[in-house]
């Protein structure tokens, strides 16, 4: 798997623009990949979304940073080093959505698998398991990035979210949740709260 986490200057793919990945090799972690780009050219930015990444207007059209079409192009040229190619995160599919768009404006080949893996879906099989009421909101499940890391016994990833550090959180998550074990040695200190 690789747990990937993306930050971008909105929510709609056709309309905002990638401004970092951060992605983990679930079964090397030491192959990461994190980096920076500039906006692409005539994207939108909505200033709610870049409230959660932290990215000023000046980081964002940086003309010193790579262009959304190089970062995007190292992405696939380091997940092709992976064994296996399906992506794993919070909410992939949105990550996903933006790559494959990405990969259509740069002409580039979309190279990832196509089914990816979510971590509400896996943290809410496991609550499901043990027998523990799932929280509901609004009449939908309310288990966000922040509640799921609570369940594992993590703290809260911290703000502002920072792509490859949502990949490491939802990393060390997976584990928990598929393994019972720890995966990255500084979180040696966090219990598994069902174990």
């Amino acid at each position: 798997m690789i747990i990937l986490d993306i930050e971008t200057s909105g929510t709609n793919p056709s309309k905002h623009s990638i401004l970092s990945i951060g992605a983990i090799d679930f079964l090397d972690p030491s192959r990461i990949f994190s980096k920076e780009c500039q906006i692409r050219p005539g994207a939108h930015i909505d200033e709610e979304g870049m409230a959660v990444n932290g990215f000023s207007r000046e980081e964002i059209t940086d003309k010193n940073k790579e262009t959304e079409g190089k970062i995007v192009s190292d992405f696939f040229e380091w997940a092709m080093k992976s064994e296996d190619h399906t992506v794993a995160g919070q909410n992939p599919s949105f990550d996903v959505s933006f790559l494959q768009i990405a990969a259509d404006i740069y002409d580039q080949n979309f190279p990832l698998a196509h089914r990816t893996i979510d971590l509400h879906s896996i943290c809410l099989a496991h609550m499901v398991r043990r027998g523990l009421k799932i929280p509901i909101e609004n009449k939908r499940s309310a288990l966000n990035s922040d509640s799921i890391m609570e369940y594992v016994g993590l703290p809260a990833e911290p703000k502002p979210h920072i792509a490859f550090n949502g990949a490491k959180w939802e990393a060390e998550a997976f584990s928990r949740l598929l393994y019972g074990k720890v995966f990255f040695e500084e979180f040696r200190n966090y219990e598994i709260p069902w174990l």
